[in-house]
């Protein structure tokens, strides 16, 4: 049985040690695919804080839940605020599926995201909607 010790406490706490998977993105090119990491504390914090006030549409919901989760071959970060505009003139279809597997690796409820999508969409069609934020879907 190995035990946490001063030595192996530096090497654990120096190593990644986030879940990632690769997804499928055959609308972006063949075999293109793209990686989908869980978040770290300190990344799961300012997602959180980000959306924490506001209560934007659901796709600026999915792409900030993109920025903090698709990351290179290393594990890096690779999207930023610049790319929300481009991300959320993407397909539905596949914000949905790389959102789906960042709300699983991450461990977040994927009925509170569709609740969040059918408050979004009852805003839109002029229904009395819920004051619930749509981000409530990442908690």
């Amino acid at each position: 049985m190995k035990i946490l010790n001063r030595e192996t406490k530096r090497v654990i706490l120096a190593a990644r040690h986030l879940k990632t998977e690769a997804v499928a993105v055959p609308e972006w090119g063949v075999d293109m695919h793209v990686w989908v990491s869980e978040m770290s504390g300190l990344a799961r914090d300012a997602f959180y804080a980000k959306n924490a006030t506001e209560s934007p549409p659901i796709s600026v919901s999915q792409s900030d839940l993109l920025l903090a989760t698709v990351v290179d071959e290393g594990g890096d970060l690779i999207l930023d605020e610049t790319d929300v505009e481009a991300l959320r003139a993407q397909s539905s279809a596949v914000l949905d599926r790389l959102v789906a597997v960042a709300v699983r690796l991450n461990g977040m409820h994927a009925e509170s995201l569709e609740d969040a999508e059918k408050n979004s969409e009852t805003a839109r069609s002029g229904g009395s909607g819920s004051n619930c934020p749509a981000t409530s879907a990442f908690r």
